[in-house]
């Protein structure tokens, strides 16, 4: 049985050459405050249609810790809030790559970051289309 909110080893992008090509050949867009990061991928080996990966600035957080609890934040968001995209990415029989970066200065709360990643699923189905 596949679990659907799950955010398994498959679907986490740790490839440095994916992530530079990402950062080199994709489109990004904004819903602050996370910046979206995507691109397509050709001729994948996985059977996944979303790999993802994210970051936050060294810059405005000093503390690992606080980087870290953001990250948690939003892959605990984008878990719970990924089914539309999931769905629609099989449907059409995409994949793609995806780096989400929290832009702002301050820690958002869980609540906000759900909110702003079904902006961001719808937004990125609209550009995929």
């Amino acid at each position: 049985m596949v679990k659907i909110f799950s955010y398994n080893k498959q679907e986490k992008l740790k490839s440095r050459k994916q992530i530079e090509q990402l950062f080199a050949e994709g489109k990004s867009f904004v819903v602050h405050p996370i910046k979206v990061t995507y691109m397509l991928l050709e001729n994948s080996l996985t059977n996944i249609p979303i790999q993802i990966s994210v970051g936050v600035s060294k810059r405005n957080f000093k503390n690992a810790t606080d980087r870290n609890r953001i990250k948690r934040l939003l892959r605990e968001a984008y878990r719970l809030n990924k089914l539309p995209l999931h769905q629609h990415l099989k449907n059409a029989n995409l994949q793609i790559a995806v780096f989400i970066f929290y832009i702002d200065k301050e820690i958002a709360e869980l609540s906000t970051l759900h909110q702003k990643f079904l902006l961001m699923n719808e937004k990125l189905i609209k550009q995929l289309n």
